[in-house]
């Protein structure tokens, strides 16, 4: 086990120390959260001050084509290309990730349902543990499409390949899982799938920003995530959706937006989808929170997800190993997978009082979140968290398990 004193040499010589700089940090805060909000890069303010006072107050609708609004969506998708193994004009920045699932889940099976070899499927398979938000887009269109399509809901990774089989039309799965941070294996149930006969579309929530994705590498069809967590876009800042470049072309969803039109200043009465990605694209852009993801995109050009992958698990490790040795007399349960390449960039500990134990963390300012049933997440931020922070959180949770300084069965907040 490593000492404090030992956590502090690594990071005197951690090559991504630089670039916690780029952030606002509170004083005195030890912030794993960056799995649910990462923090504020220090460019948003100046940013998100230039674009009110500038951009809209003075030259106001005029930015749209000045100060280069009208194409952000598909600039930011290049920007954040990299970060998942895709290329420019494969990616846009928009609305939010359930939309985004909505549109490539509709799309999926609207080519599926076009092919004559697989017109006939109608399950749709994902994990009975994926974030509920995704189970619920799934069920919602099925119903709304009332064409006999179903969920199969999936209990364990083990269970999958089973699970997608010659019924199936479209799987649906987040590579990263938001509760434990098992980490699927992207190319493998891919390539799976795919001898199936099925098309796949992956969540990337919990891994853009976080674990290298190589999503063309893959032969992917299609990909969702959010921009708020590890790429530090801010609170609800708009997601993004990437497909693959064969499905492109034959790609339509229902939410066919003036912003996804070959020519929307035309105002022609019908809809004429635009080439390639821009289809994608639904209504009219929300500008400020969209160029607000920039300042987070650009801190990444300063390093590459290899060098971020091994502080991640260089972090988690150490995390793992204290709280197991240092807290070893108290009911606490690693949800998380100790394999590399199992493990996303967070860790989760189960505690009968996982709840209030989190709270009282908070309280003495080390910063998780709490998720049902009796789990404590806690997130690793490679771009600002240090190894002494990791070192200093578990010596906070230690204290306050050996003194139980936290009340059970307190009132929850509303977000947990």
């Amino acid at each position: 086990m490593l000492s404090r004193n030992e956590c502090v040499a690594l990071d005197q010589h951690d090559p991504l120390a630089p670039l916690r700089n780029e952030f606002l940090l509170p004083e005195g805060l030890i912030y794993l959260d960056g799995n649910s909000l990462g923090v504020t890069p220090k460019a948003s303010v100046s940013r998100a001050r230039q674009l009110v006072q500038h951009e809209w107050a003075a030259n106001l609708i005029q930015s749209w084509n000045k100060a280069g609004w009208f194409d952000l969506p598909t600039r930011l998708g290049d920007k954040l290309a990299p970060l998942i193994g895709a290329n420019a004009g494969e990616v846009v920045v928009t609305d939010s990730t359930s939309i985004n699932l909505f549109k490539a889940l509709a799309g999926a099976l609207r080519i599926q349902s076009l092919e004559p070899a697989t017109a006939q499927r109608k399950v749709i398979v994902t994990e009975r543990s994926n974030f509920p938000s995704d189970i619920y887009i799934a069920q919602g269109l099925s119903q709304w499409l009332n064409r006999g399509y179903q969920l199969r809901l999936v209990d364990s990774p083990e269970e999958l390949h089973e699970a997608i089989d010659s019924d199936t039309t479209v799987v649906m799965l987040t590579h990263v899982n938001y509760r434990s941070a098992h980490m699927l294996d992207l190319q493998g149930v891919t390539a799976h799938a795919h001898r199936q006969g099925a098309l796949i579309i992956w969540d990337l929530a919990h891994s853009a920003g976080a674990v290298p994705v190589e999503l063309n590498l893959a032969n992917a069809d299609f990909a969702v995530g959010c921009t708020y967590k590890y790429l530090n876009g801010g609170p609800g800042s708009p997601a993004f959706i990437w497909v693959a470049p064969r499905h492109q072309a034959h790609f339509f969803h229902p939410l066919s937006g003036w912003w996804g039109h070959a020519a929307p200043f035309a105002m022609d009465p019908s809809y004429q989808a635009g080439s390639g990605i821009k289809r994608a694209l639904c209504g009219t852009q929300p500008v400020i929170s969209l160029a607000l993801v920039e300042c987070g995109l650009d801190i990444f050009s300063r390093t590459d997800m290899g060098a971020i992958r091994k502080k991640s698990l260089a972090l988690t490790d150490l995390f793992i190993d204290l709280v197991e040795t240092r807290c070893a007399m108290h009911p606490l349960k690693l949800a998380t997978p100790r394999e590399h390449h199992l493990r996303g960039s967070h860790v989760s500990v189960e505690h009968p009082d996982g709840y209030a134990v989190m709270q009282s963390l908070i309280e003495r300012g080390v910063i998780g979140d709490y998720r049902e049933p009796h789990i404590m997440r806690f997130g690793f931020t490679p771009l600002y968290l240090r190894f002494s922070d990791v070192w200093d959180a578990v010596d906070t949770l230690f204290d306050i398990l050996d003194s139980s300084a936290y009340q059970s069965g307190q009132a929850r907040v509303a977000v947990t």
